[in-house]
């Protein structure tokens, strides 16, 4: 935090003395600038720097601000109405405290993503649908302030030879980064909210995500050990599927978790949460997903959760369900089942190993079971859009069968779609399984209604 504030002492323009009149104030060409910069020096020379990370003085701290910056506005001779005042007061506590202009939209809920163009363009998604924000930066060294202050509790690092960074918030919500060179306009983050309380299935069936029978479906898969991956495109609520359908772990087994930044949420206590780690300045040190699964087969997990396979990793998440890690679950990018698969065969082909097509496919066949399919679609609504059985192979293909699928049949009064979540009548060949993990299903889930 010490070195917060000396990016927020160096970041001004020139130090500014604060003294007890107004000449002792630089004839500004803004003066609200310049009075937040008083202000500012003030609170450097006053706080001590470990106070800052002290949450639970949070409001001690607060009031500390206010007092500081009242007394430096009264010196100032400004004439300052009690809004303005409150506002100035507002932006410098989210400065020190928090994240600067953004502030405010992480603390909105009805903010699930935040995404900053230039310093005078930020973007939300605000319930499904993207909006221009009134929230503005001074300038590009202002942006970098605030990603500096996100990535350097973590130990990571962005600057030009290093110029895309992924981290995350302390309340699990992902970030990425990326400056000039990289960047045309000037620093560019990305921020995807989490809720700070993670949905529950329950939540997903009332946002009409999945139905109530889907559900049921999906817990009796995860208490019967079956391998699922969730399929989906950037945005469609993968990852908050994912931690739904590891809710339903049983407390009593072991779950070791990997992810590139930590986002799970998960309630059980039995759990090992393992994170991949970038190259530091000399790059070496990096440690990758594939790494950490192969060192999670080394810490007798009854379950492996992975956030997501995207290279070489899958190669060896697939041996490992093949290999008596029965209940693993992660995710994949596609935009179908059959695009999953594909995917699949690419990226373990991404992990050198000179295999045959068939030999990739057979491996796949006998390792994942169940495929869930998750859209966003466009009206910002996200459908869990299919439930598919991988069966096997025919030949050198290998068979899926859908169990549930969502039918679209039209627009209500509002624009948003309309549809219906359908089984499709056939029962999946591993349903057996289900039985003797003594999964309470209803005997007509499968029938069409």
């Amino acid at each position: 935090m010490t070195s917060l504030l000396r990016r927020l002492e160096t970041a001004q323009d020139k130090p500014t003395n604060i003294g007890s009149s107004r000449k002792n104030l630089p004839p500004p060409a803004d003066p609200e600038r310049a009075l937040k910069q008083a202000i500012h020096q003030s609170i450097i020379a006053e706080v001590r720097p470990e106070l800052l990370s002290d949450a639970e003085r949070e409001g001690e701290i607060k009031a500390h601000i206010a007092e500081i910056a009242d007394r430096v506005m009264q010196d100032s001779g400004l004439i300052i109405t009690r809004q303005d005042r409150q506002r100035i007061v507002q932006q410098l506590g989210d400065e020190v405290l928090g994240f600067g202009p953004i502030t405010g939209l992480l603390n909105d809920d009805d903010v699930s993503e935040i995404m900053i163009n230039s310093p005078q363009q930020v973007y939300v998604e605000r319930r499904g649908r993207l909006e221009l924000s009134a929230v503005t930066f001074r300038n590009s060294e202002h942006v970098m302030q605030v990603i500096e202050k996100i990535v350097a509790p973590l130990g990571r690092r962005i600057d030009e030879s290093s110029p895309m960074v992924d981290a995350r918030l302390p309340d699990g919500s992902r970030v990425n980064a990326i400056i000039p060179p990289l960047a045309l306009k000037g620093p560019t983050m990305t921020i995807r909210k989490f809720s700070r309380d993670p949905l529950t299935i329950e939540n997903l069936i009332t946002f009409g995500t999945l139905g109530p029978s889907m559900a049921k479906f999906l817990q009796a898969c995860v208490l019967g050990r079956l391998n699922i991956v969730v399929s989906g495109g950037t945005g469609s609520g993968k990852t908050t599927t994912l931690n739904c359908l590891s809710s339903f772990i049983p407390s009593d087994e072991r779950i070791i978790t990997i992810e590139d930044a930590a986002e799970l949420q998960l309630k059980q206590e039995h759990v090992v949460t393992l994170e991949t780690r970038p190259p530091n300045i000399e790059g070496k040190g990096t440690v990758t997903i594939r790494d950490l699964v192969r060192n999670s087969l080394r810490m007798r997990p009854n379950r492996i959760v992975i956030g997501e396979v995207r290279g070489g990793e899958a190669l060896d998440m697939l041996q490992a369900m093949n290999t008596g890690h029965d209940g693993s679950l992660t995710t994949g990018h596609a935009n179908t089942p059959r695009d999953m698969l594909a995917r699949l065969e690419t990226m373990v082909l991404m992990a050198g190993m000179d295999l045959p097509v068939r030999a990739i496919r057979e491996q796949i066949s006998s390792a994942i079971d169940l495929i869930v399919q998750q859209s966003r679609l466009r009206d910002g609504t996200r459908k869990i859009t299919h439930i598919c059985e991988v069966v096997g192979m025919e030949g050198d293909i290998i068979t899926l069968q859908d169990i549930f699928v969502f039918v679209q049949t039209g627009r209500d009064p509002s624009g948003r779609i309309s549809g219906d979540f359908k089984p499709t009548g056939i029962r999946p060949r591993f349903y057996e399984k289900l039985v003797d993990a003594h999964a309470q299903l209803p005997p007509d889930i499968f029938h069409p209604k």
